[in-house]
């Protein structure tokens, strides 16, 4: 009689320890991410600040503004918007740099932060490195004014003005983006003039109505109302083609320029240790905020155009204007402490 045997590949001791440890360090990973998503899925758990670097009225706290009722509904938070004014900005980019309270979130003229590495000789953050870009918002091409008294009616006349009178212009704030789009001017045209400082577009917008300077330029959304009112008067606008809201008015590139385009891009942006859950929740929510009709329309009603990027695309947008503006800052010379 055959007896059949049977063979059994049966696992060792060792590999029934070694699979058990195995399936505790798996299961163990898979307890400890869960604390985090679930953190993650129930952000913000306390009111937000929403850091505006500028002073009040400027076109970063006109959208702040424009937005913060909505994006606390949709969070279910409060959202506080904060102006932390200095340093052109830098004061306050650097505030949410370093904060690590996981809800403090920064609104600013992302040109004029990529600016800034090549600016300041000092600078107590790296915004590539230590800021993470949550979306775009909006852009406002800059548009070039000047006191009414100012003999000058287009880009031409001022530049021939300005080798024959002493000129005073009202930058935003040195190295924002205001401010080397002016000396980009300077450079094509040979235009001359004395910058006179500010800490916001608002501020430098208001001393020229008032005329305590002659000239300024700034982001259109917080300076065409002036325009339209009388105040000031617009002799160009920086963008490629002219805008059908101010058809009137020619761009900087049909005046000389050619090509050229600058104007304020607002962004939000959040310290670089924020989990990737919570930059795609607030870029969701602020891309359908932002896109909306009623905040849409009145933001295109003042001279603004809703521009929405995803955080790979906000990158890249601000690594090309870094480079960008680098070649303007060296050119012209540009340093600052």
């Amino acid at each position: 009689m055959t007896r059949s045997v049977r063979i059994e590949n049966r696992p060792s001791r060792r590999q029934l320890l070694a699979t058990a440890g195995l399936g505790a360090l798996t299961l163990g990973a898979l307890l400890a991410s869960q604390p985090a998503a679930a953190a993650d899925a129930a952000w913000p758990t306390k009111p937000i600040r929403l850091i505006v670097p500028y002073p009040p009225g400027g076109s970063s706290d006109i959208i702040a503004r424009a937005i913060s009722v909505q994006l606390g509904t949709a969070l279910k938070q409060t959202v506080i918007v904060d102006n932390r004014p200095g340093a052109s900005g830098n004061m306050g980019a650097d505030f949410v740099a370093k904060a690590n309270d996981g809800h403090t979130l920064l609104l600013c003229d992302v040109g004029a932060l990529a600016i800034a590495p090549s600016v300041y000789t000092k600078l107590g953050f790296d915004p590539s490195k230590d800021l993470r870009g949550v979306t775009m918002l909006a852009y406002s091409p800059h548009m070039l004014v000047v006191h009414p008294s100012v003999q000058a009616n287009n880009l031409q006349e001022l530049v021939a003005l300005s080798k024959t009178k002493e000129l005073n212009f009202a930058v935003t704030a040195l190295g924002s983006a205001p401010h080397l789009a002016a000396v980009a001017v300077q450079q094509a045209t040979g235009a001359k003039w004395t910058y006179i400082p500010y800490k916001g577009g608002s501020q430098s917008v208001a001393d020229t109505i008032a005329g305590q300077t002659d000239l300024t330029m700034n982001g259109m959304l917080a300076t065409l109302p002036h325009v339209q009112s009388g105040k000031l008067k617009v002799l160009a606008l920086s963008k490629g083609t002219r805008m059908p809201l101010v058809a009137n008015v020619p761009t900087l590139a049909e005046q000389g320029m050619k090509g050229f385009e600058s104007g304020t891009w607002q962004g939000v942006l959040m310290p670089v240790g924020t989990p990737p859950a919570v930059i795609a929740k607030v870029n969701t929510v602020l891309t359908g905020i932002i896109r909306s009709p009623e905040v849409r329309e009145r933001l295109v009603s003042q001279g603004a155009e809703v521009r929405t990027m995803s955080p790979a695309e906000f990158s890249s947008f601000f690594e090309t204007e870094r480079k960008r503006w680098a070649e303007v800052v060296v050119k012209g010379n540009v340093k600052l402490d």
